[in-house]
């Protein structure tokens, strides 16, 4: 199991969440995505690490932007 976070950019709202959260899921290997609007902070769970740049495409097909990835 491997946990990595990012935050993010941009987001407002409980959709905007909901968002980030669909894309991310989508990402192969990812078994859990947490989002907290208030930090803006992404928490992702893998079986193995997940190349970061795959996270980061998958908030950016989101319409956001992960900040210092």
């Amino acid at each position: 199991m491997s946990t990595a976070t990012y935050t993010v950019n941009g987001m407002t709202c409980g959709h905007c969440v909901s968002s980030v959260k669909e894309e991310v899921s989508e990402v192969a290997g990812v078994t859990s995505v947490e989002v907290d609007l208030a930090t803006g902070l992404l928490t992702v769970d893998s079986d193995a690490p997940v190349d970061p740049a795959k996270i980061v495409a998958a908030v950016e097909e989101a319409g956001y932007e992960v900040a210092n990835p």
